[in-house]
């Protein structure tokens, strides 16, 4: 059975709270998590948009390290490279070129987008030299990841 994620903020494929938005406060929302694998050494996550009109999904948060006897995220993570919660968790460089959590910020009349909160269980300490991103990141992961899970939200901008 694959990791389970959910938020008390939204349900699964609903909406994401303007609180949790560039429109809003933009701070993230709380994540808990079930399912993780017993031989889990650390957890990543990933939270990205396919529906940004780029080639690309637009990236807006990169966690590592977060221990795996972790069992979610509080409310508004602070926007830090190391911040405190979870201990030892690193935050990476999101494409709008900031370090930490930057909520949901779609083109106005581009539709609705979808947020995906991607969890990664890892079966290793990741090794991480250089510039923390998705790309460095899920390239860090290759070969290690021993389960994932996702939870997805939407956000349109009338």
């Amino acid at each position: 059975m694959p990791i389970q994620i959910t938020s008390d903020a939204f349900a699964a494929g609903s909406a994401i709270p303007v609180r949790f938005t560039d429109d809003g406060d933009d701070v993230s929302p709380a994540l808990k998590w079930s399912g993780i694998p017993a031989n889990t050494r650390e957890l990543a996550l990933i939270m990205d948009d396919p529906d940004a009109p780029q080639p690309q999904p637009w990236v807006h948060w990169v966690m590592c390290k977060i221990p795996a006897n972790t069992g979610g995220l509080p409310e508004g993570v602070p926007k830090n490279a190391q911040p405190t919660t979870p201990p030892g968790a690193i935050q990476g460089t999101t494409s709008f070129k900031k370090i930490g959590y930057g909520g949901p910020a779609p083109p106005k009349g581009h539709g609705t987008h979808h947020y995906h909160f991607r969890l990664y269980a890892l079966d290793k300490p990741l090794e991480l030299t250089g510039e923390l991103n998705k790309t460095s990141l899920l390239a860090a992961m290759s070969g290690h990841i021993l389960d994932q899970g996702e939870l997805v939200g939407t956000y349109i901008r009338e």
